[in-house]
């Protein structure tokens, strides 16, 4: 919808503008009243607080057992990130850059994960990693996320790699380079922004996924996430709300991250 300079905004535009911002209140809503309410002092859950403090916050990060699933969380999610962007790299690449005709297919066979309901991937993993001898490890987890995240980094990679300029891989080759040395030394940096977006999508999806770790974690292997649903089943305790702080000023810190990235692609390429 265009207007022309100093032309007012319709009753059409103001309207528009107004269920967007319904539809925003309708989503931050929930997550604002959690953020405030772990601030409260007392051993209640209220809201609006009674009386603010960190109290909860500094239980949080000073308890072992919290300290210990977010070690186990990131070091998952780390894990998660790297193989799922390097399966990803190579996936999106022969899907763009090859001619085969089952390109659809394989696609859509690689989106599988997002399809299908993750309480069916949870027990296909928890069955196939329990006969391996992986359920219950940091490794086990990772590998059931990294199925999980693929489906993501496959279609941001595939997008890119679409509107990647050929041409200069093209040249390239032309003149004596081997794919490999093409690939990392013009494809990459070509793709990198793109890289960098999947890698973060892929570590946030990993560090928030509940069902697979919940199927796959064990005694030693916790990720944070499995350690929330058991306290909320035993006991719900007040740290609860300080640790879904947690969690939301690590989304918003990923996502403002890829928004600042794409935010500089923008103004290099222009």
């Amino acid at each position: 919808m265009t207007m022309e300079t100093g032309q007012q905004p319709s009753a059409g535009t103001w309207l528009l503008r107004g269920i967007v911002a319904l539809i925003l209140m309708f989503l931050m809503t929930p997550v604002l009243i959690i953020v405030i309410i772990s601030f409260e002092n007392s051993l209640q859950l209220r809201f609006p607080p009674q009386e603010y403090s960190f109290r909860w916050y500094v239980r949080f990060l000073a308890d072992p057992a919290w300290q210990r699933a977010i070690w186990v969380s990131l070091q998952v999610a780390l894990i998660t990130t790297v193989l799922a962007t390097t399966l990803g790299f190579f996936a999106a690449l022969a899907l763009v850059r090859t001619r085969m005709r089952t390109k659809l297919v394989i696609y859509g066979f690689l989106l599988t994960p997002l399809i299908v309901p993750a309480i069916i991937s949870a027990i296909a993993f928890y069955m196939t990693f329990a006969k391996l001898g992986a359920s219950g490890s940091v490794l086990g987890i990772a590998l059931g996320h990294t199925m999980m995240a693929l489906p993501l980094v496959v279609i941001i990679l595939t997008a890119a790699f679409r509107n990647l300029d050929e041409r200069y891989e093209w040249a390239a080759l032309s003149l004596g380079a081997g794919h490999w040395y093409t690939w990392s030394r013009i494809t990459i940096p070509l793709a990198a922004p793109a890289l960098i977006s999947a890698a973060l999508f892929a570590f946030l999806s990993s560090f928030d996924e509940l069902l697979i770790a919940l199927f796959l974690s064990g005694i030693r292997a916790q990720t944070l996430s499995v350690r929330i649903w058991n306290s909320l089943t035993l006991q719900i305790e007040p740290t609860i709300a300080a640790v879904s702080a947690f969690f939301v000023a690590l989304t918003v810190l990923v996502l403002a991250l890829d928004a600042l990235l794409a935010y500089r692609t923008r103004r290099r390429q222009s």
